[in-house]
């Protein structure tokens, strides 16, 4: 069957993408940080076919947060520099990958992930240094002598890396200060690790880290009702699209996209044509107290966290209004 053409062919719920607000995002950012200067993060969206937009406007480098968004993206020919932006002992899985050209760096912050290097075969790496968020990454005084150690395993250690994600949505008053210093701790440990590498950042903080030689960004392509609170270039450019399936005259009604459609540890979606009562399982309440909707309607609604909705689903179609113009497949799900 031919893909759909129009909003209402398409089932329900279905993951939308606007693709003049799309543009104008991955514009806004190649004018920022062009280049090498961003290496776009695929946890953010997931698709082969989206990144390559991204290689179109002058990013070739990319980072990921799994081993199998790295194979994916490598399968897919653009494995010129990827990073695996995270921990991981199941790193054998790369061993063909790189054996067959492509370069790919792992982020360390262990002896034990050191050795998962080096079993798999992966010839360089990134130390990765906490800079205030509680999760991965070493201390920043113990970061040379992790390179050291990375080195004696016959690793090249390419420089740092130290994400400030605990800051992404600081105010605009304190983030600048609180960023600087985020990045004071990851300069410290680029002093002792050496390398010409020091990776960072994120849609919130890419505008004042200026610390960073590439900036680790990957919501801005797409957006969220998060980071749309920002005072940011870009726009909200996904929703999902649901179908209105129950009217109650009582002044609520139902549509057919509930939980298992959203990532909801930012929160509920955001209904931009009013409000949003709750969410379960299969279905969201909308407050529509002048009865403007009827069964069959179609409405947008706005993800509160990008990655986690965009994981939910197989497919983004990319559409200019109610013309469907393309179709990117979400291939980089899993683990």
């Amino acid at each position: 069957m031919p893909d759909p053409a129009r909003l209402h062919e398409l089932p329900t719920p279905s993951l939308l993408v606007e693709r003049s607000t799309f543009d104008a995002n991955v514009a806004a950012m190649a004018a920022a940080r062009p280049e090498a200067q961003l290496r776009p993060h695929v946890k953010a969206f997931k698709s082969t076919a989206l990144a390559r937009e991204l290689v179109t406007a002058g990013h070739t480098n990319f980072c990921a947060a799994t081993v199998r968004e790295v194979e994916g993206m490598a399968q897919a020919g653009m494995g010129t520099d990827l990073l695996l932006a995270n921990q991981s002992l199941d790193l054998r899985r790369l061993t063909p990958l790189v054996e067959a050209g492509h370069r790919i760096t792992v982020a360390v912050d262990s002896a034990e992930t050191i050795q998962a290097a080096v079993a798999g075969r992966i010839p360089e790496v990134l130390i990765d240094v906490n800079v205030g968020m509680p999760r991965c990454g070493v201390a920043p005084e113990g970061a040379g002598a992790l390179a050291d150690a990375a080195r004696a395993a016959g690793l090249e250690v390419r420089g740092v890396m130290g994400y400030e994600g605990h800051l992404m949505m600081a105010s605009a008053e304190k983030k600048a200060d609180a960023v600087e210093a985020s990045m004071a701790l990851l300069l410290r440990a680029a002093a002792d690790v050496g390398g010409d590498v020091i990776s960072a950042g994120g849609t919130g903080t890419y505008a004042v880290n200026t610390w960073a030689t590439e900036i680790q960004a990957g919501s801005y392509c797409l957006l969220d009702t998060d980071y749309a609170e920002l005072d940011s270039p870009f726009e909200i450019a996904i929703t999902v699209l649901a179908t209105v399936i129950s009217v109650n005259p009582d002044g609520w009604a139902v549509v057919d996209a509930g939980l298992k459609a959203f990532g909801m540890d930012h929160g509920n979606p955001a209904w931009p044509d009013g409000d949003l009562f709750f969410c379960s399982d299969e279905h969201t309440t909308l407050l529509d107290p002048d009865g403007r909707l009827r069964v069959g309607d179609r409405v947008r609604l706005q993800p509160g966290h990008l990655d986690p909705t965009v994981a939910r689903h197989e497919v983004m179609w990319v559409v200019d209004g109610d013309a469907v113009v393309d179709r990117w497949a979400i291939d980089l799900r899993h683990w």
